[in-house]
């Protein structure tokens, strides 16, 4: 299980290539013509993959040919620079757009079927009276259960156009009849902030996993909710979070600083500079803040964290962050497909780029940079940080730091190897918590109804029975005959917050994972205990 899993790091880091994005566009849609009729470079290109397309022997799928000559052409430039294909350009930019038309549910496919996990809060399917653990059978009559049911032919069965209907048979296992349900699409929101609560009496909690488009508005209101409830304290958490929309990153760090701080400079390739200073729209420039990074913490992540710590306002605490910082712009290639072109650097306040180095057409080394940072035991002890002391800076209140390799936290917290190791992860990736709590679930709804949320965070234990039911089912899916004896504190805790966020929403979940988490402890302990923000 192990070995499956050690490609997860280049995985993510594949997803942080998407970078830090600028929010323009441009878009190639001229024909080739007009493309190519003055360059000489250009035009053996386009003349190269003519005469194939009309001389070649066999068939050969042109579009194909074009496909591999753009990543070719970008794998000689930076790993930021990249080239996303017409059939995952409407997923990727859904995703940054932060909503979606549809009927509002989190499913799966179990035993051929559609199984709600759970129905989106205040979504369309949750007001028409849809509820966990239906199972749906049809779509305007048309079936959607059966082994050959992809996930793509699901979407478009159960997407559409905005405020259109759709008629839904289900089949409601607890009342064991067939209901049926129209239910108007409608927006669904693909939420930035996956959980927003107290910590303590004065300090709260936002964890973000993008920078989308939507997602100051997210924050903005979180924040607002947390301050209504005392918060005059705030821990970020930009753990794993892969970054997205400079202007996004902009607008957070412009709550924490004050009126004409530097936040960031970018510049291009003729050395042109863009600044940007903090505005006197900050809402929380009097409150103490702690920023969260890790090792998957990059760009717009990193452009927050710097900031910060370049300004001397509040607390890094973690692990040093990823090391980008390159800025794309996209570019429409007038097919469906678009490239994302890094067209400049950006720097901290201090002057100091973060970006770590890299070979042009290295990537595989470029991100596999975790397993060197795990090799060299950088993750367990700050000792081991790499430092350039010719890329050292210093901030406006003497504090030192470094560039040319992510933000180096104030506080260094080492990997929790309990918990973050290959086998969990692997497991948790492989969403495998989730299907098993829905499946413990569905013997018997009912147990859990006299549940309230805060008696099961504080007092619901799961049983040493439950974690072997839970070790069947895994090496039942996986064809394996592993024990999970090692791991087994990690694994109750995991079916425990999984439990609570099917049962009552992404909150519980983080509040019951973060009641073990080192780096959220850490956070609790400096903010009662550090001596520069005593009260």
């Amino acid at each position: 299980m192990a070995t499956k899993n050690k490609y997860i790091p280049l995985i993510i880091g594949v997803a942080i290539a998407t970078g830090v994005v600028i929010g323009g566009k441009l878009n190639f849609s001229d024909t080739s013509d007009n493309l190519f009729t003055t360059n000489s470079k250009k035009d053996k290109l386009n003349r190269l993959i003519d005469y194939i397309d009309y001389e070649y022997v066999d068939d050969v799928n042109t579009d194909s040919i074009v496909d591999v000559t753009v990543n070719g052409i970008l794998d000689n430039l930076d790993p930021h620079s990249t080239y996303i294909p017409k059939e995952d350009l409407e997923r990727i930019n859904e995703n940054m757009k932060g909503d979606f038309v549809g009927i509002g549910i989190n499913y799966y496919p179990y035993k051929d079927t559609i199984a709600v996990i759970k129905p989106t809060e205040g979504g369309p399917s949750e007001r028409a009276g849809i509820m966990s653990g239906d199972r749906i059978l049809l779509a305007d009559g048309d079936t959607i259960y059966g082994k050959n049911m992809t996930n793509d032919l699901i979407s478009k069965k159960l997407k559409g156009d905005k405020n259109t209907k759709v008629k839904l048979t289900v089949y409601r296992k607890s009342e064991d009849r067939l209901i049926e349900f129209n239910v108007k699409r409608k927006s669904i929101p693909i939420k930035s902030v996956e959980a927003a609560y107290m910590l303590t009496d004065q300090l709260g909690y936002i964890k973000m996993n993008r920078f989308a488009e939507t997602s100051f508005k997210e924050f903005k209101s979180a924040l607002e909710e947390l301050q209504d409830q005392g918060a005059i304290k705030l821990a970020l958490d930009l753990r794993d979070n892969p970054g997205g929309y400079l202007g996004v990153a902009e607008q957070i760090a412009d709550e924490f600083l004050e009126d004409d701080k530097l936040i960031l400079f970018t510049r291009d390739k003729k050395g042109n500079e863009e600044r940007t200073y903090a505005t006197r729209r900050g809402d929380f420039e009097e409150g103490e803040i702690y920023i969260l990074i890790n090792e998957n913490s990059a760009s717009a992540s990193e452009v927050i964290a710097g900031a910060l710590q370049d300004n001397d306002k509040g607390i890094i605490v973690g692990r040093r962050s990823y090391g980008k910082g390159l800025v794309q712009r996209e570019m429409a290639l007038g097919d469906g497909s678009a490239v994302r072109l890094t067209v400049s650097r950006y720097y901290t306040p201090t002057g100091r780029s973060i970006q770590r180095p890299y070979s042009n057409g290295d990537n595989h080394s470029y991100y596999n940079d975790y397993f060197k940072r795990l090799r060299t035991g950088e993750l367990a002890d700050e000792s081991n940080i790499e430092v350039d002391d010719s890329l050292k800076f210093t901030t406006p209140k003497g504090k030192v730091v470094y560039g040319g390799g992510g933000i180096i936290p104030d506080v260094f917290v080492p990997i929790d190897q309990s918990f973050d190791n290959e086998t969990i992860n692997y497991l948790r990736r492989r969403g495998h918590f989730g299907y098993f709590v829905f499946e413990e679930l569905d013997k018997d709804r009912t147990a859990y109804e006299q549940e309230s949320k805060y008696d099961f965070i504080n007092n619901f234990e799961v049983s040493d029975l439950m974690v072997m039911r839970f070790q069947d089912y895994v090496n039942r899916r996986e064809g394996t005959n592993i024990s999970f004896t090692v791991y087994k504190e990690e694994i109750r805790r995991l079916i425990k917050a999984t439990l609570a966020r099917q049962l009552f929403d992404d909150n519980a979940f983080e509040e019951i994972l973060n009641k073990e988490d080192i780096m959220v402890q850490e956070v609790i302990f400096l903010s009662n205990e550090h001596p520069t923000f005593r009260q």
